[in-house]
């Protein structure tokens, strides 16, 4: 059976928390949950459909990875895909953009991913606060809110994680470190 799963950076703890109290408050402010159904995180490889029998494989080949050094990520104030995305702006980073691209490039050569290669819109890191189910007026209202709000935060990136869509939300069902064993 088909199954959707994607690949991210989730920030730990106790940032995890923090960032999930944000989505609380604009959900309960503004009745808009989608951001609510996944942990925070960073998207690296959006979602795809691959064969649950195999989630195995999918696993062995991202434990197969590797990524030369960890690095900061550091997350800078609010922003917005107008008029329906608020999310927390992440500063850009070479290590995180070189991170995607060969992570993306080794699940292609690997397992034949291909729907990432195909995002025209290219990759624009950012943790979704709101988004999905935020009407255009409702979006206009949260990102008036937040727009002057300051948000800072840093941590060390040296994992991915592979999310599964369970349900209705989305769990982490395994972290993966990128660097290389001593």
């Amino acid at each position: 059976m088909l199954q959707k799963y994607f690949i991210a950076v989730v920030p730990p703890e106790p940032l995890l928390s923090e960032i999930h109290d944000i989505k609380s408050a604009i959900f309960k402010n503004y009745l808009t949950k989608g951001a609510l159904q996944s942990p925070a995180h960073i998207t690296l490889h959006m979602p795809f459909s691959f064969e649950e029998e195999k989630e195995t494989k999918l696993i062995s080949c991202l434990e197969a990875f590797r990524f030369d050094g960890q690095f900061q990520i550091v997350l800078d104030d609010y922003s917005c895909f107008e008029p329906r995305v608020v999310f927390i702006n992440v500063v850009e980073q070479d290590k995180l953009f070189e991170l995607q691209k060969q992570l993306v490039m080794h699940v292609k050569r690997q397992l034949g991913l291909f729907n990432q290669s195909d995002d025209l819109r290219g990759f624009h890191p950012h943790i979704t606060v709101a988004f999905r189910d935020l009407k255009k007026v409702v979006f206009y209202k949260v990102w008036d809110e937040y727009q002057a709000k300051p948000f800072k935060a840093e941590f060390t990136c040296n994992s991915f994680s592979l999310l599964k869509h369970q349900k209705d939300h989305w769990t982490v069902l395994k972290d993966f470190s990128f660097l290389a064993e001593s």
